[in-house]
């Protein structure tokens, strides 16, 4: 029994439905760092992992019908010395269940993956995960979950942003994981891809962290957590903790199967806008503020995106499997940055991610100021600048009834 090839001869009879020639997919080479000896680990591309389940380098495979034929070449002799042993290629085959294996000097022919017709059906497959890519996603949360207390322990004791990384970075790797994107660990969670570490962290900081765990077999995690550096929120960062947290978690309560992504985007935005009126933040009536972007002063991005075995889940596809058939970005301040906009299906893992950050490029940028001078109180927003960003991101998987919180485990 090989459950690796039972799952990949799976996935290549379901792509056997929807293409009806045979396809080629390849994993890519090392990138040098600046001598060419000297490398960025490798990772093959996620496309060549669904249907290859192994990270090989310098590697095509050639899917016809349920057929899987592997073209790698043999390891040299003298790579035994700086790698060691490594295994052949027909015991590579044999592991991901290929019915044939070559070297890469033999000929193969097939559609790639810049063909339109093969993105799209991918995309189909890819959008409902199976059980086994679930699993794998479990096991990343996993680790993850135990990365984000190992971080709000290590807060304690750190003086950097840094130091609270190292700690969480370190139970990933003690888990012979990697990091599934670059780490944000910031006490400015105002600059929303922060990767700079070196700030002090002062006790009057929220430190947040965006930090998620790679399975070896490529799955993804993503989570988020906000939490005070002295171990207690002030009045005012729990005043808007506790309306990220509202939005958080009516948007994961109105998950279900074929409910629109985008809905839920617009309620955590209708919850948002309607909390930070009942703290005096913003004048008018939510749905209205909504209607007008006013919200997005304050929550530029979307709630969330496809997880699978990118973070961002095929986005290297741009927005084609984001976004449903006849649907594009909208050119409105509030939804511009909505990387998800189809109905959920039973099967899909998307992040669930509101947040609340005092960005000075947009709130002090002359045009917006002018647009909602009568919808912000300016005067009652400097009483929170102790919030600087906030953030609470958790996995979703969408089940046949709602869903299912798979980073519960992580308390918000």
């Amino acid at each position: 029994m090989n459950p690796l090839a039972d799952t990949l001869k799976s996935r290549r009879q379901k792509l056997s439905k929807l293409v009806d020639f045979p396809v080629v997919l390849r994993s890519g080479s090392r990138k040098s760092r600046n001598f060419p000896a000297n490398t960025y680990p490798f990772r093959a591309s996620s496309h060549f992992l669904y249907f290859a389940g192994l990270s090989l380098e310098d590697a095509i495979v050639q899917i016809d019908g349920d057929r899987l034929t592997l073209f790698l070449d043999d390891p040299k002799p003298s790579n035994t010395l700086w790698h060691g042993a490594s295994p052949t290629r027909d015991q590579i085959a044999e592991q991901m269940g290929a019915d044939a294996a070559y070297p890469l000097s033999e000929t193969v022919s097939g559609v790639e993956i810049d063909n339109i017709g093969l993105q799209k059906a991918i995309i189909e497959l890819r959008l409902v995960h199976d059980e086994s890519a679930i699993a794998e996603i479990r096991k990343a949360i996993a680790v993850t979950v135990q990365a984000h207390q190992t971080g709000m322990q290590a807060t304690f004791t750190a003086t950097t942003e840094a130091q609270i990384r190292a700690a969480m970075e370190s139970v990933i790797l003690s888990h012979n994981m990697t990091c599934a994107y670059n780490s944000i660990v910031t006490v400015q969670g105002e600059v929303l891809h922060n990767e700079q570490y070196h700030h002090t962290v002062q006790p009057s900081d929220l430190v947040l962290a965006d930090v998620g765990a790679e399975t070896q077999s490529g799955w993804a995690s993503d989570i988020t957590r906000t939490w005070s550096a002295r171990g207690r929120f002030s009045s005012t960062q729990k005043a808007i903790y506790d309306v990220v947290l509202e939005a958080h978690d009516q948007a994961i309560a109105k998950i279900c199967p074929e409910i629109e992504y985008r809905d839920i985007h617009l309620l955590a935005c209708a919850v948002l806008a309607e909390g930070l009126v009942d703290l005096g933040i913003l004048r008018g009536n939510p749905a209205g503020l909504v209607d007008q972007d006013a919200h997005a002063l304050f929550f530029p991005h979307g709630i969330g995106h496809l997880l699978g075995l990118d973070v961002h889940d095929m986005e290297d596809l741009g927005d084609l499997a984001g976004y449903a058939e006849g649907r594009s970005r909208s050119p409105r301040f509030g939804l511009g940055y909505l990387r998800l906009d189809r109905p959920l299906k039973a099967g899909m893992i998307v992040t669930i991610e509101p947040g609340f950050y005092q960005v000075p490029a947009i709130l002090n940028d002359p045009e917006r100021r002018e647009k909602y001078q009568g919808l912000v109180n300016w005067e009652r927003l400097a009483e929170f600048s102790d919030v600087r960003g906030i953030r609470i991101e958790d996995d979703v998987l969408i089940t046949p009834e709602a869903s299912e919180v798979l980073s519960a485990a992580l308390p918000n």
